[in-house]
């Protein structure tokens, strides 16, 4: 399954980088794209995830790499 959110306050391509590598090695994911351009989160992951517990996480990491950066779900 694909899903796709808004990156608010993403202004930096090396932290977009950063976010995107670590956001890959959740085991929940089969891959991660972080796109500077277009202030974006792409994700691949199984049918079955925990979507709630996956996006807490991803805001983790994405909060540790850019304090002002918020993932956007609507």
């Amino acid at each position: 399954m694909r899903k796709s959110y808004a990156l608010e306050e993403l202004d930096c391509a090396n932290c977009a980088a950063k976010m995107e590598a670590a956001i890959s090695k959740l085991p929940q994911v089969e891959k991660a794209t972080v796109s500077f351009m277009t202030s974006r989160l792409s994700l691949v992951i199984p049918e079955d995830t925990d979507m709630e517990q996956l996006l807490n996480e991803c805001q983790k990491i994405i909060s540790k790499i850019h304090s002002d950066c918020k993932l956007i779900v609507k």
